[in-house]
């Protein structure tokens, strides 16, 4: 199966590599694609390479959760927490927060 816009953003990647927008776009297309395992190689390249593009962490972390593995959910939750209150984004602190206190309640979100 053919997904262009996956094709699109690889060719974008391939051009800059370090482009978090595009990192982050390919991790996202790959987790809708139910493709886990290179979603997660795509975030993992954008929190070494940019661990301060707050979007990651919510969604690393659903991920890590969805795959059963709550602890990694957690403390990515609550990494993303401490730099989002750095850049004031009281919005993404919000939605890691809020994300993170569903998990350690067992409360499913989805």
């Amino acid at each position: 199966m053919q997904n262009t816009r996956i094709d699109k953003l690889l060719e974008f990647y391939n051009q800059n590599p370090k482009d978090s927008f595009v990192v982050y776009a390919l991790a996202t297309e790959f987790v809708a694609v139910g493709d886990d395992e290179k979603a997660l190689t795509f975030y993992l390249d954008l929190l070494t390479n940019d661990p301060n593009y707050v979007a990651t962490y919510y969604h690393l972390g659903k991920l890590y959760a969805r795959k059963g593995l709550e602890a990694e959910a957690l403390v990515t939750y609550k990494t993303g927490m401490q730099k989002a209150l750095a850049r004031k984004d009281n919005h993404s602190f919000a939605e890691l927060q809020n994300a993170h206190t569903n998990l350690e309640l067992g409360l499913d979100e989805e």
